[in-house]
């Protein structure tokens, strides 16, 4: 499974699942977005592998993605989950921290997890880099590579001109012989991150007139640490769990099944006028002010007037329509499209490396 097959799938609302298996992880990388330590939080294995259990051949969504903290800590957990999945039909994604790389091996019981996973990724930055070295992460993914293991690799850098990321980038196609393709993102001030990085969002409401600017990614729900399912993985949004604004909030895994968090992630109103107007709009539809930016303005959305004018807006005779529009043009910037919005637009593209078209069929 290439990576492109995974994010040409993201503005598909519950095409996938996140599962977010534990908090924990033995490294503490100054960036840490979910401010894990090896302490963390970590709760019952059967809020995630009953969880996917619900899947069914009839109803499953395509791709489920675990991750953490570090999810390896859980290795079995991981191996559960994949091997269960599978069977309804779904594909899985791990990313770690590659703690165990340090010691130049795969432990077994890890070994087995990765094996049974449908695409295992690496995270790798300058911060990674001060616990686990770079050739140790690149002799790893070598390996698999080598084995026939689709595989990709996570990067993040302080901003596109980071000359950590021209280099790193270069290196890792120069290592990997262009096999292994690369999400690259930029850090931002979330979890250990906000300790020391100054944020840069426009948090103040303004009085300028909201555009349509479609969100993409409130489309795949996150099962976080506790079970709590919420609508998208902003990283504010998950720390809280069961304090998330009520709009966010889909459910829980102990008692929801996945076809009522698919069903509640297609279905909500507020959650369709987010993903084809964007949240400012539906501020401003409802009469407020919003703040600048997307997500802040988000986060309003829970008050009263603003649910019910998302109601409002999608009942209008024309919203189907263009809701089904904006999916297909989000769709249509393919992987590539998509990392561009989100992540790093001077990178965007390293995301089709290893791509084989005649293999592996699908839209870049």
């Amino acid at each position: 499974m290439h990576l492109l097959e995974m994010l040409r799938a993201r503005p598909i609302p519950g095409s996938a699942v996140y599962l977010g298996l534990t908090r924990r992880c033995p490294l503490t990388c100054r960036h840490c977005s979910t401010n894990s330590l090896l302490g963390s939080e970590e709760h019952d294995a059967d809020l995630f592998l009953g969880f996917a259990g619900t899947f069914t051949e009839e109803d499953h969504p395509e791709f489920v993605l675990m991750s953490g903290g570090e999810a390896l800590l859980r290795p079995r957990l991981v191996r559960d989950i994949a091997r269960r999945v599978r069977t309804a039909g779904t594909r899985s994604y791990l990313v770690s921290g590659m703690f165990f790389a340090r010691k130049g091996k795969i432990p077994p019981l890890l070994r087995e997890a990765i094996d049974e996973v449908d695409h295992f990724a690496a995270s790798l930055d300058v911060f990674h880099e001060e616990e686990v070295p770079r050739s140790a992460v690149l002799d790893v993914l070598s390996l698999l590579a080598d084995e026939g293991k689709d595989v990709s690799l996570q990067l993040v850098g302080m901003s596109e001109d980071d000359p950590y990321l021209a280099e790193a980038t270069a290196d890792v196609r120069d290592r990997l012989s262009d096999r292994v393709p690369m999400l690259v993102g930029l850090v931002g001030p979330t979890g250990r991150a906000a300790e020391w990085m100054p944020d840069r969002r426009t948090l103040t409401h303004l009085p300028l007139a909201a555009t349509v600017d479609p969100c993409g990614v409130a489309a795949w729900p996150i099962v976080t640490f506790d079970g709590t399912v919420i609508a998208c993985c902003n990283q504010a949004v998950v720390d809280q769990g069961r304090n998330a604004p009520e709009h966010l909030k889909l459910g829980h895994s102990a008692t929801d099944s996945w076809q009522t968090i698919r069903s509640r992630t297609r279905t909500s109103a507020t959650l369709r006028a987010v993903r084809t107007l964007g949240s400012r709009m539906v501020s401003q539809e409802a009469g407020i002010s919003p703040p600048a930016d997307q997500c802040a303005a988000c986060y309003e959305l829970s008050a009263t007037s603003p649910r019910q004018k998302a109601v409002e807006l999608v009942e209008r005779p024309g919203f189907p329509a263009m809701e089904l529009g904006v999916q297909h043009v989000l769709a249509s910037g393919g992987a590539v499209g998509f990392v561009r919005q989100y992540g790093s637009k001077r990178y965007a593209d390293l995301v089709t490396l290893g791509y084989r078209p005649e293999e592996q069929p699908c839209a870049v």
